[in-house]
């Protein structure tokens, strides 16, 4: 993948891209072969630095696609999906921004300017894709999925001020206020533990409407009983675990 480093001067010896803010697109993947190319080649590339694919032990040929697509691809073999974020944090270190979206194509990364945007215009630290207040395909989200979407937004905004209507995949924030929040969640808790410890810190926390899709392939989070269970419980356990432990 071509990094550029985007203020719109071009390199005349190379044509490349230069650019002031540099944004890394980061995309955690298990198995999806069948629409990490298309995600991919969906980012448009102007004023993004570097695609990174974080392959977190798939069993198909994800990896090989994202490459073909123009990522980077990066492997990490400990599962959970926090454990892929943070690898692709560490991969991204030299970005200023880093945005995360799924790659299942659920995510419409055409909409990428729209989610770090506000956090490049220095209007918010943290910003989350709201699926709820965006336009929803049909199919998209499952009933118990939006409301439990509803139930936690809520419940973090009650405990923590935590001005936001869905707690989503597809957000930007600073590579360095990220680091500077120490994640621990290395599994389907990383989401809450993101915004919770953004709120803890008094950071400016936004909501901004998206576009939500049909994923390609099975969801490995509400489409199997095992991991709604999961996700339901770290949902909810995280936001009262940090209610009593010092941050």
């Amino acid at each position: 993948m071509r990094r550029r480093h985007c203020d719109n001067k071009k390199d005349t010896e190379d044509s490349t891209e230069v650019c002031i803010v540099k944004i890394s697109v980061v995309i955690p993947a298990f198995n999806e072969e069948q629409a990490i190319g298309e995600v991919v080649c969906a980012v448009p590339t102007k004023r993004i630095y570097e695609i990174i694919v974080v392959d977190n032990g798939s069993t198909d040929g994800t990896a090989k696609q994202a490459s073909l697509a123009g990522a980077r691809v990066i492997f990490e073999p400990r599962p959970g999906y926090g454990s892929a974020c943070l690898a692709g944090a560490k991969a991204a270190a030299d970005a200023d921004i880093i945005v995360y979206l799924d790659g299942d194509r659920s995510d419409d990364p055409s909409q990428l300017e729209t989610v770090f945007g506000p956090v490049e215009q220095n209007r918010a630290d943290l910003v989350i894709g709201s699926r709820i207040k965006g336009i929803l395909e049909k199919g998209a989200m499952p009933f118990h999925g939006r409301l439990g979407n509803r139930i936690i937004a809520l419940l973090l905004r009650l405990l923590y001020g935590a001005k936001i209507t869905d707690i989503g995949s597809f957000r930007a924030i600073k590579s360095q206020t990220l680091s500077g929040l120490q994640m621990e969640q290395m599994t389907y808790g990383w989401p809450v533990e993101m915004v919770v410890k953004a709120a803890c810190r008094g950071l400016r926390i936004q909501s901004v409407p998206i576009n939500y899709r049909r994923r390609i392939g099975k969801s490995k989070v509400s489409g199997t009983l095992r991991g709604t269970i999961l996700t339901t419980y770290y949902m909810f356990f995280v936001p009262l675990k940090y209610l009593f432990k010092p941050y």
